[in-house]
């Protein structure tokens, strides 16, 4: 059943890649704006240096890539019959996994590059 969730998460995370966000989430993971956090969701990188350079888009870019992500994790929890905390923390891992060097993960209850 893991393996199932897990191929489906990869599937999700292609989508989350869309041409759509790929411009915007990519510069902004990019520019250490944005990063992964271990609840399988995305936040603003709080640290001073980063939070400077944010811009007034940033959290609707992460409130809509949320939703979406949510939205994706509630089904793969019904379907799967667990909760939706597993599922977020099974995305989470994967995400951990798929994050680029350079890019901010959220560890230890702060933001450390991986």
């Amino acid at each position: 059943m893991k393996n199932i969730i897990f191929k489906s998460i990869i599937v999700v995370s292609f989508l989350f890649s869309s041409t759509v966000f790929a411009i915007g989430l990519d510069d902004a993971k990019q520019q250490g704006l944005i990063g992964e956090r271990d609840n399988g969701y995305l936040g603003i990188v709080t640290m001073q240096e980063v939070r400077d350079k944010v811009q007034p888009d940033t959290q609707i870019l992460i409130d809509d890539i949320n939703a979406k992500r949510k939205a994706v994790y509630v089904k793969l929890a019904k379907k799967n019959g667990i909760t939706l905390q597993q599922v977020e923390k099974l995305a989470a891992a994967k995400a951990y996994e798929k994050t680029n060097s350079g890019h901010y993960l959220w560890i230890n209850s702060k933001w450390t590059k991986k």
